[in-house]
């Protein structure tokens, strides 16, 4: 198998188990209050609000042009919301975090849990120690993808959404109540992600070579585990039990 083919599927392998059991009890709308908020108080914390940063990052020491460049328009539209809904991404988090009636001080000084700040650890020594790809591959493989990539990557091309229609049965409209006109942050992934998520396959598949095939496929399970320990930690600090 090609070392193209053979890398692709060894990442996918790990992004599919990109999953935690006490998400369900989040979307399902099994969380009070205090829950919904302590674990979004943390993805704020530990990426969203600085996940602009990381990019930039992986860019700066990005010696690829092409590369560089596909970086750049991730980079612009996270930054500005220029290529969608006009506004930087992580103040699209807070505009929906105000659609569940939370406010925007409460997301001002986040106490991280040990282990998020563990994992957010890690995002900051693969994004500033690391070689570029590696950075390139936990932030915009990682982070900014889903169990969903498999699908998204090698799956037919898909016929476009309803998603005004998918809004509103949302599990944040359907379970807590959120107006679907705070939800411009998911209206804005749906408007760049398919882009997005083959420009970070691209990427990091066409620029790796010999056996550093093995580093980014053992990375990305690490990066893979502590992730899974933080939202470990989550569910322990809101008291989700694991049936």
């Amino acid at each position: 198998m090609p070392l193209t083919a053979s890398l692709e599927e060894a990442l996918l392998s790990v992004m599919d188990r990109k999953d935690h059991w006490a998400w369900r009890h989040f979307s399902e709308g099994h969380a009070d209050r205090r829950q919904l908020l302590l674990h979004y108080q943390q993805e704020y914390e530990v990426y969203v609000r600085d996940f602009p940063v990381f990019l930039s990052r992986v860019h700066a020491r990005c010696p690829v042009a092409a590369v560089r460049r596909d970086l750049a328009e991730n980079l612009y539209e996270e930054e500005t919301g220029g290529l969608s809904k006009g506004l930087p991404h992580p103040e699209l988090f807070l505009v929906m975090m105000e659609g569940l009636g939370y406010k925007r001080s409460q997301f001002a000084r986040v106490d991280l849990v040990p282990e998020a700040a563990a994992y957010r650890a890690h995002i900051d020594l693969v994004t500033t120690r690391r070689p570029w790809i590696e950075a390139a591959l936990v932030v915009t493989i990682f982070i900014e993808g889903s169990r969903e990539d498999r699908r998204r990557v090698t799956g037919p091309p898909e016929a476009p959404a309803d998603v005004e229609k998918a809004l509103r049965s949302d599990f944040l409209v359907k379970h807590y109540g959120v107006d679907p006109k705070h939800l411009d942050l998911k209206r804005a992934h749906h408007m760049v992600e398919s882009g997005h998520r083959g420009m970070a396959w691209k990427m990091v598949l066409e620029n790796t070579t010999g056996r550093s095939g093995e580093r980014l496929a053992a990375l990305l399970e690490r990066t893979l585990q502590l992730w899974l320990l933080y939202r470990d930690g989550v569910a322990r600090a809101c008291g989700v039990r694991r049936n």
